[in-house]
């Protein structure tokens, strides 16, 4: 199932939290995600730089009908079509490069490029993205300066990303965010260690019970 620009715009709407999964081995991506998806989150990106992506992202499309799966960290446009012939349902990059923005529309599939400057957010946006990761949003303010970007760039949909944790995730969505992008938060390193996905299950249904709440 090909998304549409507007039915992902949708997507993120409702749901609001993206899990970003970067695991060295096959088995603990595959574990990360069936533990976000069993707390509540259904948009989750592999990022390419993972332990065989590509057969994760086509394992967790089969066995979380429900959720939807993409992929992240595409540097090129070998990976990013390697990304969609995996499956992925939407495609974010760390840069703004406008070839890969028009294969992906060629694709109609989503794709979310990453930009820092308003520059790179307009560029990105008027390329035909389908809306902007602004990364990495800890270094330049946080919540504030996705407030300060509304004024003239609201009309842009943006999904902040690296420094997004359980406690200011609600503050970006106040500050104009459409959705953001969680990878560590969500996964506390001394619950990785030991297994315990129910815990890191739970911490995924408490940052969507956050959102659901302000609903």
């Amino acid at each position: 199932m090909n998304l549409s620009k507007q039915s992902w715009l949708t997507r993120l709407q409702q749901y609001r939290a993206i899990a970003v999964i970067r695991a060295s081995d096959y088995s603990l991506g595959y574990h990360m995600a069936q533990a976000v998806a069993v707390g509540g989150i259904s948009l989750i990106e592999i990022t390419w730089n993972s332990d065989r992506a590509s057969e994760l992202i086509a394992q967790l499309r089969q066995d979380l009908p429900n959720c939807i799966i993409g992929t992240g960290t595409l540097l090129n446009l070998k990976q990013l079509q390697e990304g969609i012939k995996a499956g992925a349902q939407f495609l974010f990059t760390p840069h703004v490069e406008i070839e890969l923005i028009e294969a992906a529309i060629a694709a109609d599939i989503p794709i979310i490029p990453g930009a820092l400057s308003p520059t790179e957010i307009v560029t990105a946006w008027n390329a035909g993205a389908s809306c902007v990761k602004v990364f990495p949003i800890q270094a330049v303010g946080g919540a504030s300066y996705i407030r300060a970007l509304q004024g003239p760039l609201g009309h842009i949909p943006l999904i902040p990303t690296g420094g997004v944790t359980l406690a200011n995730a609600k503050d970006f969505i106040h500050a104009g965010a459409i959705a953001v992008g969680l990878s560590g938060d969500l996964f506390p390193k001394a619950l990785m260690e030991v297994g315990n996905w129910d815990a890191i299950a739970l911490q995924a249904n408490t940052l969507i019970q956050q959102f659901q709440q302000e609903g």
